[in-house]
């Protein structure tokens, strides 16, 4: 049986909760998953080692019942290694496709900017197309698809940063901070009595939602209501950085429709079948920060992506 769109939000709830059993201190980050689940996009997390970037994922699969696999990027990755590759079988004289990891619901693409370009852009495909192409044959992932790609802010050496084409295919981009120091304390509370973060079971962890609770929302979050207000406030809002003088890459139109989907899904989640401007704010700076680009001389200035979006959302009037 199909769930309605309140079963389905209800489970959407429960799943925050149950990733908060094993990931503390990160609920925006959790909350901006979901959203990125129910837009059909993919997420960049960024954050220092240590911050459950990885728990996140995995835990997120247990609660949803999806199936989820991790690649660990590294300089001498090979595009097959993620897609998959033709594999010749003696018994038969032919030659056989062969999985790669990219064949799941969620692929946890682990310090992606440590592979070189030419297997970054291996994921270009199955981010944008949810397929893979080899040897001319298009082979669909599986439903739901996500990437989840952590990469590291502050280590750059032996890096590859991403290019502006494959950063513009991740819906969100995600800053995991630190932990507040009470949520470090309960993390130390968890451990010291026993919490493994490899044995999800044994934390309590269980599947409170799943793909047709994804399926259900997500047409739900295609039914709310936007006013052409907002609409404008929208493109006002990425129109701005176009022109922002500390900027010289701007958000381009797919930017005003990642913000424009994902304020339809924070509505939604939200208990409203229409969007209001809170909704583009709440989530301009995950949408844009990574579709932006500084100035040399801005960036020498100490002026961060943060600061100018920040100050252009200040500027640019939201509707009443």
């Amino acid at each position: 049986m199909t769930p309605d769109a309140q079963e389905a939000r209800l489970a959407l709830g429960r799943l925050r909760t149950e990733v908060g059993k094993a990931v503390v201190g990160q609920d925006a980050v959790i909350g901006g998953v979901v959203v990125a689940l129910l837009c059909g996009g993919h997420v960049l997390l960024e954050g220092v080692p240590g911050v459950a970037k990885t728990l996140l994922v995995r835990t997120l699969a247990t609660a949803l019942d999806l199936d989820t696999k991790r690649v660990q990027f590294t300089p001498d990755l090979m595009p097959g290694d993620v897609t998959g590759s033709l594999v010749y079988d003696a018994r038969t004289a032919a030659f056989n496709f062969r999985a790669g990891p990219v064949f799941t619901n969620l692929l946890l693409a682990d310090e992606i900017n440590r592979t070189p370009p030419k297997t970054q852009a291996a994921l270009l495909e199955a981010m944008e197309e949810r397929q893979v192409s080899v040897d001319g044959t298009a082979r669909p992932l599986p439903q739901p698809f996500l990437v989840a790609a952590t990469q590291n802010p502050i280590e750059y050496e032996g890096t590859y940063p991403l290019p502006e084409a494959q950063l513009d295919r991740f819906l969100l981009k995600l800053s995991v901070p630190l932990p507040e120091r009470d949520a470090e304390l309960n993390v130390l509370r968890a451990h010291h009595n026993g919490f493994d973060p490899r044995d999800l079971e044994a934390a309590g962890v269980t599947a409170v939602a799943g793909a047709a609770d994804l399926a259900a929302g997500r047409a739900a979050v295609q039914r709310v209501q936007v006013a052409d207000p907002v609409l404008a406030y929208i493109v006002d809002i990425c129109r701005a950085t176009r022109v922002a003088p500390a900027l010289e890459l701007g958000a381009s139109p797919r930017g005003a429709t990642a913000l424009l989907a994902v304020a339809k899904a924070h509505a939604w989640l939200n208990g409203r079948d229409y969007v209001v401007p809170d909704d583009v704010k709440g989530y301009t700076l995950p949408t844009l920060r990574h579709r932006v680009r500084l100035r040399a001389d801005a960036e020498l200035d100490g002026i961060t992506v943060e600061s100018v979006l920040a100050s252009l959302l200040t500027a640019v009037p939201a509707p009443r």
